[in-house]
């Protein structure tokens, strides 16, 4: 991983991936969970927060996230009724371990932070907005800033403790070429506005974009797989 990444972390102890449902931030909060265990000096909370949709939530593969040393949240939901996990306030209070937050897609998902905002907007936490070129929500300007906001809205989270992540995929087909231009596209359209933290790519690429971006390379492993589609 990029030296220059470690610097995300930095006097922060709270982590909360917000984005548009197929976005790809239940991967990357997964990885970056176990970017946290291997940094080894806290442990690790992590908190599902999905109640927008039925599939690629984390609680999907939570024997395999918890088998990586992470200790896992979540609470059953019963058809479409919202649920709340416990527990999150102690945690975020808590600088003796990480927390990673993995929220549900767009404004809808987005309410199930808003009682937290106070925390949140503390120092110690970054909130990461996941942005994916390929996805029709994220390929103009008026999109994304449309979307950020009324998230921003709903869950009452300050703007300035938001930082965007690149993460150009389009599943497990997606090729290095693809990594390279959609990181570059969204570095046009994003950079003259807001710093992009970091850009995604499948382990298996990783070495392909090394060093053909400007910005620090994050290789993740995926987790959320399925058998019809693999």
């Amino acid at each position: 991983m990029d030296n220059e990444y470690n610097k995300y972390i930095m006097n922060k102890s709270n982590f909360i991936f917000v984005g548009e449902a197929g976005s790809g931030k239940s991967e990357i909060a997964i990885n970056f969970a176990k970017y946290l265990v291997d940094v080894g000096d806290k442990p690790v909370h992590f908190f599902d927060m999905d109640m927008t949709k039925p599939l690629f939530r984390s609680r999907d593969v939570q024997r395999d996230i918890e088998n990586l040393g992470i200790v896992f949240h979540f609470q059953e939901q019963f058809f479409d009724a919202p649920t709340l996990v416990g527990g999150v306030n102690i945690r975020l209070k808590d600088d003796s371990c990480y927390v990673v937050m993995d929220v549900g897609g767009n404004d809808i998902g987005a309410r199930a932070i808003g009682g937290f905002a106070p925390l949140i907007n503390k120092d110690k936490t970054q909130v990461y907005y996941v942005l994916n070129a390929y996805r029709p929500w994220s390929d103009d300007l008026e999109h994304i800033d449309g979307t950020l906001s009324s998230i921003l809205n709903i869950s009452h989270i300050n703007l300035d403790k938001v930082q965007l992540i690149s993460n150009p995929n389009n599943g497990i087909t997606t090729t290095a070429a693809e990594v390279i231009e959609g990181s570059k596209k969204t570095s046009e359209m994003i950079g003259p506005l807001m710093d992009i933290g970091f850009v995604c790519v499948a382990d298996y690429l990783y070495e392909e974009v090394r060093g053909k971006t400007d910005i620090p390379v994050f290789p993740i492993h995926l987790y959320l797989t399925y058998e019809w589609n693999n």
